[in-house]
């Protein structure tokens, strides 16, 4: 079972940055949460991304098979390598490691 990550982005928008819920690409994106990408977009937008909480958060990170394959389909189309895509998604180099030796061979 998946949470309502639609009616959690709007309370929260709700209860602390009420000024965000008149920004139509905010109202977009919470009425479009189909895949983890998704939801990693809104979070930006939406939270504060000081130092340690970002760090806390993204310990807690689930990304479902439909955006990890999206991730290396980008890293293979482009050519790059995993300590770039490591960077730009903050993540473990170790992570794209074993999603290319569980994902590789559905990789487009």
């Amino acid at each position: 079972m998946r949470p309502n990550y639609k009616r959690i982005y709007h309370d929260i928008l709700k209860d602390q940055h009420p000024e965000k819920l008149k920004d139509a690409k905010v109202l977009y994106l919470l009425d479009n949460l189909k895949t983890m990408e998704d939801i990693l977009r809104i979070n930006a937008l939406v939270c504060d991304s000081s130092g340690k909480s970002s760090k806390n958060n993204q310990r807690l990170k689930n990304y479902d098979k439909k955006t990890v394959l999206k991730i290396l389909q980008y890293q293979k189309k482009h050519d790059l390598s995993a300590n770039f895509i490591s960077k730009k998604y903050k993540m473990s180099r170790t992570t794209i490691a074993k999603w290319w030796k569980l994902f590789g061979n559905e990789v487009e």
